[in-house]
């Protein structure tokens, strides 16, 4: 690998080279397909997995097939105004809903802590060092995960280097990178030690038991005590938690994901009444919209009120407003979207996002959410004479042709409070 490889490899997120090489392999393995594809073999792999996958799904897929033709100097396929019909059409007729994990609650916690303890104390007695050892990093796991409101990858990608542990005091855990980090310039999160549910004396627990002194903090336990040297993947700690929380006795365990405990950090913050500012900055999100898809519907806080608590945009965002139509109810969406150049040099994301708001979104009354113009309010009137998906499939449609026109690939999708949910 050249020095000019490396540095282009390290400017692509891992995470984006592992599901796109994942999608590409359903393409050519599941599916027998071929690259380099034509815009018909892309549209018949579309409606053969219309039915059994999501549509967001389909579109990574198709982000994933652009981006090898890209790449390797082939037309890209997934441009045909064959394959954004077809994808239109599996919109309209298998439209997606959003689905999100359960949080782990704080008093569902306490049970699986006071389980954990238990099963930890039972290992020990019987001679057990093995289960011992598993449930001394299942409730580290559990804990931090929760306590720090750190997503499923971060925390399996924390290494005991990147780990300074004062007992009695707290923790600080410095991650080289995370999805937030879009300078890639690392970030510290302190984790406090607290009386009871201790995310600190869990970790520091599991790290002596362990006897960890570098490498990743979280591995495998094999059935004779043996820690890996390498840490967990990613894609075994969902199956870890169902696991953990099946053996502690819950009924609902397969409702639970990684983003559960990230969950119920929030849930519990909003719950004890914390400043939406306070909670955005200490879990890491960039913007209220992030927030509100980790916060329960029963929360207190109205729409306005969690605006309200935050700092005035730097520069002032005018709304792109239309009179709304008389006589007519109207429904409020929100837009989120990202516009990303074909060419790793090209520039013409800022100008494909000033006609969409011009064009396609300024009839929708279109209110910017944030200063990245990734985060939109839109309100579409309820006529009775038009059908809503079509409204919106069209808006999307629109959407998509406009960031083909300069050049750029668009994720976009649209949700209302209700749940209901378009892409």
């Amino acid at each position: 690998m050249t020095e000019l490889d490396r540095y282009l490899d390290a400017a692509t997120r891992q995470n984006t080279v592992r599901s796109y090489a994942s999608a590409l392999r359903h393409f050519e393995v599941e599916w027998q397909g071929h690259l380099p594809a034509t815009p018909d073999s892309v549209a018949r792999y579309l409606a053969a997995y219309a039915q059994t996958l999501a549509t967001s799904t389909l579109r990574q897929r198709l982000a994933a097939i652009a981006s090898w033709h890209r790449d390797h100097g082939f037309v890209d396929p997934t441009r045909s105004p064959l394959v954004r019909k077809v994808l239109k059409g599996i919109q309209t007729l298998h439209p997606g809903q959003v689905k999100q994990a359960a949080p782990l609650q704080i008093r569902r916690l306490v049970e699986l802590d006071d389980w954990l303890a238990a099963a930890i104390a039972a290992a020990h007695a019987r001679g057990d060092g093995p289960a011992a050892l598993r449930h001394q990093r299942d409730r580290a796991l559990v804990l931090l995960g929760f306590w720090r409101g750190f997503r499923g990858d971060e925390l399996l990608r924390l290494d005991v280097a990147h780990l300074t542990l004062v007992p009695g005091q707290g923790m600080t855990c410095f991650l080289p990178r995370s999805k937030g980090d879009r300078q890639a310039a690392g970030v510290t999160y302190k984790v406090p030690a607290l009386s009871r549910l201790c995310p600190v004396e869990a970790t520091q627990a599991w790290l002596q038991a362990a006897d960890l002194q570098e490498g990743p903090v979280f591995r495998a336990v094999n059935q004779w005590g043996q820690v890996s040297a390498e840490g967990l993947h990613p894609n075994s700690l969902v199956r870890l938690l169902r696991e953990l929380l099946t053996s502690a006795g819950f009924a609902d365990a397969g409702l639970h994901s990684s983003h559960s405990l990230r969950r119920g950090f929030a849930s519990w913050a909003n719950d004890q009444g914390w400043d939406m500012k306070a909670l955005m900055e200490y879990v890491g999100w960039r913007d209220v919209q992030s927030a509100m898809r980790y916060l329960d519907g029963r929360d207190p806080f109205a729409r306005d009120r969690i605006e309200a608590s935050l700092p005035s945009p730097t520069v002032p965002v005018p709304a792109m407003a239309l009179p709304a139509p008389e006589g007519k109810s109207a429904l409020q969406l929100r837009l989120r979207m990202v516009l990303t150049p074909f060419a790793r040099t090209g520039r013409g994301a800022a100008k494909a996002r000033g006609r969409i708001e011009e064009i396609c979104l300024a009839p929708f009354q279109a209110v910017r959410l944030n200063t990245a113009s990734s985060e939109y309010q839109l309100t579409a009137p309820t006529d009775p004479e038009r059908d809503l998906d079509e409204i919106l499939a069209t808006l999307l449609d629109d959407m998509h042709r406009m960031a083909d026109t300069h050049q750029c690939f668009l994720e976009a999708s649209l949700s209302t409070d209700d749940g209901r949910h378009w892409d």
